[in-house]
């Protein structure tokens, strides 16, 4: 079989992947094939309201190179499988992707024009819930966060629901249809609010001040994999790799 062109191999491969992904109960979320050398990288990217832990990426792995031999989708070339979770730098396009970002600040482009910036509250197949702590008007030009007492003071949350309106100082709580909005992005945050609020309820139960204190250490040995396993260490984004027959040594 000769070598299949770029595009040739990603249909077909999202062809033969796709029902295996599925049936272990992840979503694929993108085929990429590029060269890499004098082989061919081949790149399985999968989801789930879970998340993917390192064992389902050894095993889908298996599943998928297994499946790349059977039907002979990447011809006699050499090639490298890598199967992986998204990053944080994904686009929010899909209901599914913003509802995996529950909790997460987020930004995003408003298709009648500006943008908003805010923490993901909830979502479903037709809207997302976001507290929006920034925003700008159509037009473009920078808006102030939400007035009001509760922006001024800094007041505690006081929120009216889904429907709009003050949640928190400088927060509204806005509904937006997915129509409403392109393309969100994840940011970056090195601590976020859900961690902080952790800690600080730690600290309540420990009788230890918040700042500079340091949580319990994780159990012993946490990561660790016998000798002989085939789950590839470190994060799940970490890549399992599978050589073609074809591939010199």
């Amino acid at each position: 079989m000769s070598r299949p062109s770029r595009e040739e191999a990603v249909a077909q491969l999202t062809r033969v992947l796709a029902p295996a992904v599925a049936d272990a109960g992840f979503d694929l979320e993108e085929v990429d094939v590029r060269p890499a050398g004098r082989r061919r990288l081949v790149r399985v990217v999968v989801d789930a309201d879970g998340g993917v832990s390192l064992d389902d990426v050894a095993e889908l792995s298996r599943r998928a190179s297994d499946l790349l031999d059977e039907h002979d989708v990447m011809g006699a070339g050499p090639y490298v499988l890598e199967v992986t979770s998204p990053g944080v730098d994904r686009p929010l396009t899909e209901p599914r992707h913003w509802r995996r970002a529950r909790g997460r600040l987020v930004v995003a482009p408003l298709t009648a024009g500006g943008r908003i910036e805010g923490r993901v509250v909830s979502a479903d197949d037709e809207a997302v819930v976001i507290d929006v702590v920034t925003s700008q008007e159509p037009d473009g030009a920078a808006a102030s966060p939400a007035k009001g007492r509760s922006a001024a003071k800094g007041t505690g949350r006081r929120g009216r629901g889904p429907g709009g309106g003050p949640v928190s100082g400088g927060v509204t709580r806005r509904r937006f249809d997915f129509k409403e909005l392109g393309r969100g992005r994840v940011q970056v945050e090195f601590r976020r609010a859900d961690d902080e609020a952790g800690d600080e309820a730690g600290d309540r139960a420990d009788g230890t001040a918040g700042d500079g204190a340091s949580g319990p250490a994780g159990p012993a040995g946490a990561g660790e994999r016998p000798a002989g396993s085939t789950a590839p260490r470190g994060s799940a984004d970490e890549a399992e790799e599978t050589r073609s027959p074809a591939e010199p040594d």
